[in-house]
């Protein structure tokens, strides 16, 4: 036995050398060149009226794309939960941010993949040059989305942010379409790192400063260092972008992926660090019930762009003393009010939640009964439980706010925040005008009694991993302050206590003493004897 473990010591150290010099190799080595300079494209030498006549030239080589796209998540906005058997996906979800994207369209289909989805009563814009290439092939940083258009970049110059005084001139579609390239951070950030309006306000390990991360921001992402992009990770099958948040790989038992024993997705630790991927045994203890994030992510919003914690509509409507919209900062320059938006509060550097996660999450949809009775209502519920076998305890980011329900079909409702018309929000700041027309043009029923309810929301943190060195000490959790205080189905020496225990503990070390302690009585009454004879 002795030499085997001699031998898993060995071995364990040569796997970390070759590991190392594989990393090194990674983080020296550039990506492969591409195989095709598409300057010299025939089809892309334009010119282009339009962001959609580029998509037609794209098509003419790239035969499959377009359909590849219309079957994924990114073009439907529409997920079957098979857990669950419920129809999710950003066309149907309400959030803790904006609602819903119903009667808001032109505004949240800027994030679209495609061009002119104007009505989530319909499905996606049915014309084959509807697919927009540019948002995720863009290599120039020049291509942007406007952000009121249905998903058009502008044709013309239009002012943004809103009364800035701001221009944004059309995007040199010529330029842009001969200089495609593979899909990096900023392509998917553009989307991903403002959702729910603005920089980092919504998932708290996604923002704009993991375009250019330093290395104690993210190991995997670090500009000097490994330098992944997204898709690094999140692998593509057919333009079918692996990793869900609606079905999480919680516990991957695959382990590294190789030829012949993968899933085709690489949206895992395990999948290139395996199942027992520290040097330490005892650490890879662990390892079952804890997700490697809870450690080595040890808070969120790290990278100096604050995320969003809190967001209370009921106080949004208010004016000044000249009934002009009101833009209030906080101590730390954070937008704290707006009259479109009501309250906030942000938070860098947090400290997340944690909770048993199986991978599974089940949403509270728009027609379903809320329980009043309850402190908050879950906008949506992370399953997982410490016993079923398939849970490891995950970190979270909780959004936390205030939402418009209806009183009598205790029901969330749908909000008209957006649009030209006089009965949106962000327009008259009118709410049961805005809600009203959302009911009339959602079929959303709407009693016309409504007040506000406090909601939470959950939000798997997965990005912004530390440096090794940084990750979570054992003290973080085995101590009096643990970060896992109150988890269910956890007994943490240095932080948990049970009476029995305790009781049974007491008792061993009174036994103890009292053993000793008539050892030595009788060690001296034998001697004696001894002396006397």
């Amino acid at each position: 036995m002795q030499g085997l473990s001699r031998y898993r010591i060995i071995a364990t150290l040569l796997l970390g050398l070759l590991l190392g010099l594989t990393t090194q190799t990674l983080a020296s080595a550039d990506r492969a060149p591409a195989s095709a300079d598409h300057t010299k494209f025939e089809a892309l030498k334009g010119p282009f009226n339009s962001a959609p006549e580029v998509t037609a030239a794209c098509l003419t080589c790239h035969t499959e794309a377009g359909e590849q796209v219309r079957a994924t998540t990114h073009w439907t906005w529409l997920y079957d939960h098979s857990e669950t058997g419920q129809q999710l996906g950003k066309s149907k979800v309400i959030n803790s941010f904006c609602g819903m994207v119903v009667t808001n369209e032109a505004r949240c289909t800027s994030c679209h993949v495609g061009y002119g989805w104007e009505d989530m009563s319909q499905p996606p814009p049915i014309a084959k040059n509807a697919v927009d290439c540019l948002v995720c092939h863009d290599t120039t940083g020049d291509y942007w989305k406007f952000p009121t258009l249905a998903g058009f970049p502008t044709d013309t110059p239009r002012e943004w942010p809103k009364s800035s005084g701001t221009l944004v001139l059309p995007p040199d579609l010529v330029r842009v379409a001969r200089n495609v390239g593979a899909s990096d951070r900023e392509n998917c950030g553009n989307c991903h790192f403002y959702g729910g309006g603005a920089d980092g306000v919504k998932h708290g390990d996604l923002d704009s400063s993991l375009v250019n991360p330093s290395h104690e921001l993210d190991v995997h992402m670090a500009s000097d260092g490994l330098d992944f992009s997204c898709s690094d990770c999140h692998t593509s099958w057919g333009h079918n972008v692996a990793g869900s948040r609606y079905q999480v790989n919680a516990k991957d038992t695959l382990g590294v992926d190789v030829p012949g024993h993968t899933d085709l997705g690489r949206a895992s630790c395990e999948s290139c660090h395996g199942s027992e991927p520290h040097p330490k045994a005892k650490l890879n203890d662990h390892v079952e019930k804890l997700a490697c994030q809870s450690c080595h992510i040890p808070a969120f919003a790290r990278g100096g762009v604050a995320t969003k914690m809190w967001w209370d509509w009921s106080t949004a409507g208010k004016l000044d003393e000249d009934s002009q919209p009101m833009a209030l900062k906080d101590e730390h320059g954070h937008v704290s009010y707006l009259s479109e938006k009501g309250d906030f509060r942000h938070g860098e550097n947090v400290v997340p939640d944690y909770a048993w996660f199986n991978g599974t999450v089940e949403y509270t949809l728009i027609d379903a009964k809320l329980d009043l009775t309850q402190s908050a209502v879950h906008i949506n519920q992370v399953k997982g439980s410490p016993g079923d076998g398939e849970s490891r305890i995950w970190p979270f980011k909780v959004m936390r706010g205030k939402q418009p329900y209806d009183t009598v079909y205790k029901t969330l409702l749908a909000t008209h925040v957006f649009g030209k018309d006089d009965s949106s929000l962000w327009s008259n700041y009118d709410w049961p005008k805005a809600l009203q027309t959302a009911s009339e043009w959602s079929g959303i029923p709407f009693s016309g009694e409504y007040d506000f309810i406090e909601t939470t929301m959950h939000w798997p943190i997965t990005h912004m991993v530390a440096p090794a060195d940084q990750a979570l000490k054992c003290s973080s959790c085995h101590s009096a302050n643990s970060r896992l205080a109150g988890l269910p189905g956890i007994y943490m020496p240095g932080h948990s206590s049970n009476p029995w225990l305790n009781r049974i503990g007491w008792l061993a070390v009174l036994l103890t003493l009292l053993g000793a302690a008539l050892h030595g009585m009788a060690r001296r009454f034998f001697r004696r004897r001894r002396e006397h004879h």
